[in-house]
Parts: C-alpha cells; sequence; structure tokens
C-alpha cells in the first residue's frame, strides 16, 4: 500500500476539487455492491469493527480490546481478518508458530496472540470457517464496506487526530464511502485518541442518535523511553501517531522515518535502520504491528512501543456488547480481567 497523499488531509483544493468525478463513481460503485449483495448470515454474532477512511484508525486495537472483553466474559470469539499483505488468499486458521506476516499479514498475527484468528480474502467463508471451528462469536477486523456478511454490530473508529482528512471520497480523498452515509449505517461510533495529539473532531460532531463512545490509546510500559534517545521508524497509516506519542512520553526521537502502511521491511532496509541507530547512539524503536513484519535476524536490535486501548466509559462499551454476549450466551459479569 502506497502513502496517502498529503491532499486527503488537507482542506480540499484543486486536485481533490479534479479527481471528485472519480471520488462520485467510486462512491457509487460502492452503494450499488451493497444493494445487489445477498450476505451470508452466520448462526452466531457477528461483530465488525471498521472505519470510514483509507489506511488505519485503530481499528485492530479496538479489536482486540473487544475480543478480550467477550472473552472475559465466557464467549469463544474467533477473529476473521482479511490478510492484507499476506499471500495466503482460502480460509485458514493462524498459527504464531508456523505463520508470519508474509503469509497472513500483520493484523493476523496480533489479533491471532490474543484469541484464535482466521484469514480470508472471502469474509463469509472465514466466518463460517471460525463457526466451524467452535466459534460462538465473530470479530471481523475491518470490513464495514464488505456486503458479503451480515453483521449483528456495525462499529466505526474514528482516529479522532485524523478525523475525515479533507472529507472526499477516494482518489479524491481518504473516505471511503461517503461519510454521512457511512455514519448511518454504523451502530456505534468510536472516538479514538492518543495521548500527545490533539484531537481535530469533537464527539459533538456526530448524530448523537447512536453512542459515541470515547477511547484512547495508551502506551504499555512507556516509562522506560523517558529522557531515552530514539531512532523511530514505522509503517502504519498515521507514523505521525505513533512519533508523537514517543514524544509525548519524553523520549528525545534523534531521527524517524515513516514506511508505506504494510511495508515489508527487507534486511537491507533494516541494516540502513540500524546503522543510523548506531552512529546516533539510539534505541531502535517501531510499533507492534512494524515488529512482526521485521526479518527474523534483526528482530533483536529493535524495541516495541505496545499499546492498548483505554475506556474511560466502560458502562457504554458494556451496553453496546451486552447483545452480543447474551447472543453467544455468555456471562454478563467477567469471569477474568478485561481491558
Amino acid at each position: 500500500m502506497q502513502t496517502a497523499p498529503d491532499f486527503w488531509g488537507k482542506k480540499p483544493g484543486l486536485i481533490a476539487d479534479l479527481l471528485l468525478p472519480l471520488g462520485a463513481v467510486w462512491d457509487t460503485a460502492g452503494r450499488l455492491h451493497r444493494a445487489l449483495a445477498r450476505p451470508y448470515q452466520a448462526p452466531v454474532p457477528v461483530v465488525c469493527i471498521g472505519n470510514l477512511v483509507a489506511g488505519g484508525a485503530g481499528k485492530t486495537p479496538v479489536a482486540l480490546s473487544f475480543g478480550k472483553w467477550l472473552m472475559a466474559r465466557g464467549i469463544a470469539v474467533h477473529a476473521v481478518v482479511r490478510g492484507y499483505g499476506g499471500r495466503l488468499i482460502d480460509p485458514c486458521r493462524v498459527d504464531t508458530a508456523q505463520h508470519d506476516a508474509r503469509e497472513v499479514g500483520d493484523e493476523a498475527l496480533l489479533l491471532a496472540a490474543c484469541m484464535p484468528s482466521w484469514i480470508a480474502r472471502d469474509r463469509a467463508a472465514g466466518a463460517a470457517a471460525a463457526i466451524a471451528g467452535g466459534a460462538k462469536a465473530v470479530l471481523l477486523d475491518d470490513g464495514f464496506q464488505n456486503p458479503s456478511i451480515g453483521k449483528t454490530l456495525s462499529v466505526i473508529v474514528v482516529d479522532a487526530g485524523y478525523g475525515f482528512g479533507n472529507g472526499r471520497v477516494m482518489p479524491a480523498g481518504p473516505l471511503r464511502e461517503d461519510r454521512r452515509r457511512g455514519l448511518a449505517r454504523a451502530d456505534a461510533v468510536v472516538l479514538l485518541t492518543v495521548v500527545g495529539e490533539q484531537s481535530l473532531i469533537s464527539m459533538a460532531e456526530f448524530d448523537q442518535s447512536r453512542p459515541i463512545i470515547p477511547a484512547a490509546l495508551i502506551p504499555i510500559d512507556g516509562k522506560r523511553f523517558v529522557g531515552q534517545r530514539l531512532f523511530a521508524f514505522a509503517g502504519i497509516g498515521r507514523p505521525a501517531r505513533f512519533f508523537a506519542t514517543l514524544r509525548a512520553l519524553g523520549a528525545e526521537l534523534v531521527a524517524e522515518r515513516a514506511f508505506p502502511d504494510h511495508y515489508a521491511f527487507s534486511e537491507h532496509d533494516m541494516a540502513e535502520l540500524c546503522d543510523i541507530a548506531r552512529r546516533a547512539k539510539a534505541r531502535l524503536v517501531t510499533t507492534a504491528k512494524d515488529f512482526v513484519r521485521l526479518p527474523p535476524a534483526v528482530t533483536g536490535a529493535v524495541e516495541v512501543l505496545e499499546v492498548e486501548v483505554h475506556w474511560p466509559d466502560t458502562e457504554k462499551v458494556a451496553r453496546l456488547l451486552s447483545p452480543v454476549v447474551q447472543a453467544a450466551g455468555g456471562n454478563a459479569n467477567p469471569i477474568a480481567p478485561a481491558r
């Protein structure tokens, strides 16, 4: 995946205006595809964590958090992901001991470390495989615009530090579909803030007829980087978000390098990055999502800043997921700590 054009994140200008007709075609094609689809209706609850913009908005951390929440209530939840960046296509249960990012993609590996996870280009087939494998609930990481499978609950994640960019549909902007229509199809919105970044969007901007749930992406064990010289690199949807988090922790970023989302790091790339870090006398650090795409020979030279989702209002999360818990036969009271 290529880096997003700069004009996507700014006020619409000449380039965005010129591309408006193509954006209209894209949006119309998507609406027609959804209107004609005959979605597979799974016999278990299906929870979709999606977004409206191309690239990352924090879907996977939210999916991990929801998965932990459901598992803590006794539900056998399985994740299903497309496996972007991987070469496997048919439904396949991810084995972290055997598969790598080149086969199943980075998101699948992160999810599989927490819960049973499947990759499938055909989401309906992936859900069916998960159910045959014992799933009592299916968690889709992405797939909001995919009409091939019916959703019990659809949640949109909005990156508060980016919002909806210039508000245009691709290729004129970052939106996968018209913002108003997309939000109207969602059952809830998670407004995700990040340490060190200013929010560009507020809860008041959304239709209050559906739940708007605040959340924060919080570093895990970030204190070890306070006052440290770091060379940070990332190939995620918005690398600037990662760099801002490190600065907010009190780290000194002597260098930073942004790569395209889902970038496949080569040994040559890593030799260059390690050399720069060595000459700058800095610690090399990246995200958990990037770490699983590194060549195994260099992982010992790279540190990871992991993050997790914090929910200021857990009652809103409980109310949102309560119907899923009931439909899956879970226990309303957690049987283990849930983050």
